[in-house]
């Protein structure tokens, strides 16, 4: 296709879709959009095929070669240029994309390293493990990445059934030099977050204040995200003053400074969810940033990131559209090879349409009836989970289960007796804290509950090993993003499952993005733009 800008004829061409699709798919040249001044003809031509591009060239001047005016021309667009630039300032990356805190490890310490090298930002899905694999994940990135290198962080998730975890994984993070944390699942602000928040804070000669921990505050609620939004309490920091946690200086300081200066807005995403739209969500914590750093006085940028839904280059371009600083995928990349997900659960996820999820008890929050987005296409984990939940509403302790609903427990879901389950989870509890032991002793109904939670637990971990005969027990975190992205993916090189690095799907996705977006560009310039100019099919990108 010869380039627009280049006849010389007398008679002016046409501009077939492919045309505009090169302009749009050409994100990393320059573009002037072209009149014909007898038939009013709108095209474009491209950087480093049209002769006459020079800086000097401006709208209203006339091509040379082409003689159409010239009605305007867009700059090169990069996919680093998607987002907010003091992300990238601030946390040393070369893209806006994270990839999210998969629990239980299914974000590795191999996926955080690949995406580090790589100039993105990943977290390593700490929550759901004991400490001491915690310890093992962050020497591994502490050893390969180091501190001043490229980015990484860890996830550090509300834990109100076991606030001495989350304090204690906290004081690692802060001992052992993470720099960055994603805050999941808060409901409220706790000591153990405002410290590791606030740890490290001070003041140049010139004044200026500098963060040593960066929290990432992933929220799907205005008012939690106004807690994270604002100095934390002051009750709070002068409690942690008082135990030494803080030290005055950090205490002082605190007080003019929010609690998180990076929030991942949270649409309709796997694992705990809202189910909320992006579309609803995001303008309505924009608004609350605004509203609270005019009213705080704040100088220093808080920035909105989104998560959720977002398996397509349309997807994470619509985020950027909406003002995101960066964008978070999680799902879609639990489906990638260097997951911590079995191989089998990758296929179930690849084989996933936008429908096959479902709602289901968390293990975490049981008792507070939170849920979680599963996968519920090849498993009956979300309909048995619900089961328990049923259960555990229904009635006061496990003996006043009646005996039929107690035998289709026993054979269905737990697959051993309710006794051979509770000796089990004494087992697992008297390594993690005796102290639920002796509360289930005293009261029956929480003695149901760690029953129940024992199979919404061991579930994931069976989808992680890959236990074969709990296949259909597997507890898969999914949204729907995954069935949108096998969608996109459908025939081209990452539809097999063996192709899906997590590098390669930041990079299609974000120069799909940038794909999208320049299309809109040149839409938004009245140049006539097919469907096609919006399509970006994956292709392998170094």
């Amino acid at each position: 296709m010869t380039p627009i800008g280049t006849w010389n004829g007398e008679t002016p061409p046409s501009f077939s879709g492919e045309d505009i699709q090169r302009a749009a798919q050409r994100i990393r040249e320059t573009i002037t959009i072209l009149r014909h001044p007898v038939t009013a003809h709108v095209g474009v031509a491209f950087g480093g095929h049209f002769t006459p591009f020079s800086p000097d060239l401006s709208p209203g001047q006339q091509s040379e070669e082409s003689g159409w005016p010239v009605l305007g021309i867009l700059p090169p667009l990069y996919p680093e240029w998607l987002g907010d630039r003091s992300f990238l300032e601030t946390h040393g990356t070369r893209f806006p994309y994270v990839t999210g805190a998969m629990a239980n490890g299914i974000a590795t310490t191999r996926l955080v390293i690949e995406m580090a090298k790589h100039g993105y930002l990943g977290f390593f899905g700490a929550a759901g493990l004991a400490k001491k694999h915690v310890e093992a994940g962050i020497a591994e990135l502490t050893s390969v990445l180091g501190h001043n290198g490229p980015a990484w962080g860890a996830n550090l998730i509300h834990s109100p059934n076991e606030p001495a975890l989350e304090a204690a994984v906290a004081d690692l993070y802060i001992n052992s030099g993470v720099r960055k944390v994603s805050a999941a699942a808060y409901m409220n602000l706790t000591p153990a977050i405002v410290r590791y928040a606030y740890s490290g804070i001070s003041r140049d000669a010139t004044g200026a204040i500098h963060r040593t921990n960066y929290v990432f505050a992933k929220i799907s609620r205005p008012e939690v995200a106004a807690s994270f939004l604002a100095p934390a309490p002051s009750g709070m920091i002068d409690s942690l003053v008082n135990q030494r946690l803080l030290t005055p200086e950090e205490g002082q300081l605190a007080r003019s400074l929010p609690v998180a200066e990076d929030f991942t807005v949270e649409s309709d995403s796997g694992g705990h969810t809202d189910n909320r739209p992006l579309a609803a969500l995001f303008p309505v914590i924009t608004a609350l940033r605004n509203q609270m750093a005019a009213e705080y006085g704040y100088h220093r940028p808080i920035r909105l990131g989104a998560a959720g839904s977002l398996g397509t280059p349309q997807a994470v371009a619509a985020a950027f559209g909406l003002g995101a600083s960066y964008v978070l995928t999680g799902t879609v990349n639990q489906a990638c090879v260097e997951s911590g997900l079995h191989p089998e659960g990758k296929e179930m996820l690849a084989a996933a349409g936008i429908a096959d999820v479902i709602m289901a008890p968390a293990a975490d929050m049981f008792e507070l009836g939170a849920e979680v987005q599963v996968l519920k296409r090849g498993t009956m984990f979300g309909v048995r989970a619900k089961k328990l939940s049923e259960l555990y509403r229904s009635y006061a302790s496990l003996d006043e289960i009646p005996p039929h609903e107690r035998v289709a427990l026993e054979k269905s879901i737990l697959g051993m007796s309710i006794e051979e389950c509770w000796d089990s989870t004494c087992a697992f509890w008297q390594e993690r804290d005796p102290g639920e032991i002796q509360k289930a002793e005293q009261e029956p109904k929480h003695k149901m509950a760690l029953v129940f939670r024992s199979y919404l637990g061991l579930s994931s971990q069976w989808a992680i090993q890959g236990t074969n005969q709990r296949r259909m027990d597997y507890q898969i975190w999914c949204g729907p993003a995954i069935g949108a992205f096998n969608s996109w993916t459908e025939g081209s090189f990452l539809a097999d499952p063996a192709n899906r690095t997590a590098v390669q799907v930041a990079n299609n996705l974000l120069e799909g993005a940038a794909v999208v977006t320049r299309a809109h560009q040149l839409q938004t310039y009245g140049v006539p733009t097919p469907p096609a100019a919006f399509e970006y099919r994956p292709r392998p990108l170094n």
